[in-house]
């Protein structure tokens, strides 16, 4: 089944020490574009996060936020500085002895003094991480496809349904070209007898003008291609996959196909046939932008 490039999915998961929460949605886009924002200390696992990314996405401008909350403090330690309070205390020690005051330095005092006891950051646990990220990208990605999957069939569902129109109108052309150069035949003679006044009528002049006119809106091959262009679109849809890049270039080529046979039509009815294709073809190619 195709898929549209736009989606939406979310997942979080907790245990006793983090909870993790990945979101990430995406438009249109030519390529895959990954867009990550985490917090540091999950840089070491962006590759891993883009091949995990790339398993279930092929094309869209996606982008994807981490979160994370830290709930024990093992993360964090209180360290004491003990060259640095040392110091300390020898130039108190020698302040009281070259002033001659008391040394009244204690150690809640001592305490508050810059850098003797700082905050520290202990090394986390990176596989207890990593197993908890790839959980959260995991849910977050099933719902993602989930999503773009549900938007592709119904992109899908309609897009069938406009080429099985299509081909109901090239199917009209092909009926009504034969049917113009009846017409063309009939005016022809019709013209000739005027001039001639009853006189004979030349069959070879008259067959000659009308293949001549034949070759000039004959539109047979364009509307065989039309025709192979469209169901081949058909069964790339019906398929599924990654198909969008084929059929926007499917697509131009339909369009090639309906402005020359707009181009060689000389009746109205196929005029106005032929535009209505190209309106179509039109609403097929925006569409067809959507599709992964």
């Amino acid at each position: 089944m195709v898929k549209s490039m736009t989606g939406f999915g979310r997942c979080e998961v907790s245990n006793e020490d983090y909870k993790i929460s990945v979101e990430m949605k995406s438009v249109n886009h030519r390529y895959l574009d990954l867009g990550i924002k985490m917090p540091k200390k999950f840089n070491a696992f962006e590759a891993d996060i883009r091949n995990l990314l790339k398993s279930g996405i092929q094309r869209g401008k996606v982008d994807i936020y981490v979160t994370c909350e830290t709930f024990s403090d093992k993360a964090v330690s209180l360290n004491y500085n003990e060259a640095l309070a040392r110091e300390y205390m020898d130039i108190f020690a020698r302040m009281s002895e070259q002033f001659s005051i008391e040394n009244d330095v204690k150690v809640s005092a001592l305490s508050r003094y810059p850098e003797v006891i700082v905050t520290g950051q202990n090394e986390e646990d990176e596989e207890e991480l990593w197993s908890l990220l790839k959980e959260a990208l995991t849910g977050a990605l099933e719902k993602f496809v989930a999503q773009r999957t549900k938007e592709g069939e119904h992109l899908c569902r309609d897009l069938v349904g406009k080429l099985d129109a299509m081909l109901d109108w090239v199917a009209a052309i092909e009926l009504r070209s034969p049917q113009i150069l009846k017409e063309y035949r009939a005016k022809v003679e019709d013209k000739v007898k005027e001039l001639l006044e009853g006189s004979g009528i030349d069959e070879n002049r008259i067959a000659a003008e009308v293949t001549l006119f034949a070759d000039k809106i004959c539109v047979d091959e364009e509307t065989v291609r039309l025709t192979s262009h469209i169901r081949t679109m058909k069964d790339a849809l019906l398929k599924g996959g990654a198909v969008g890049r084929k059929l926007d270039f499917i697509a131009q080529e339909m369009n090639r196909e309906a402005n020359t046979i707009l181009s060689k039509a000389n009746d109205l009815e196929i005029s106005g046939t032929a535009i209505e294709l190209k309106t179509e073809i039109e609403k097929v190619r925006e569409q067809i932008q959507n599709i992964e």
